[in-house]
């Protein structure tokens, strides 16, 4: 299934986080909290026009933000261009 986002949104896929500490305790799934970052996989064309984002760039963004959504059985949060915080340049 395509997604195309409209307005200033992105489609943005959550990174999973470490199941483990650096010390090697595992944290269980009821204890970890959902990841503040991800990778970009649809940008709405006014996005595409700006040349702020594209796609597969990673981003930070905020914690109460942005409305999840499930397309082909995988789980994407659907973000405002306002709401994501920056880019990860490697």
């Amino acid at each position: 299934m395509k997604f195309k986002p409209l307005g200033e949104r992105v489609l943005v896929e959550r990174l999973e986080e470490d199941t483990k500490t650096s010390s090697g305790i595992i944290i269980p799934d009821n204890a970890k909290e959902k990841p503040l970052m991800g990778i970009v996989k649809a940008v709405s064309a006014k996005v595409k026009d700006d040349k702020t984002l594209k796609e597969n760039d990673q981003v930070v963004f905020g914690k109460y933000k942005g409305t999840e959504i499930k397309l082909d059985s995988k789980e994407y949060i659907v973000l405002e261009l306002e709401d994501i915080l920056g880019v990860i340049e490697k």
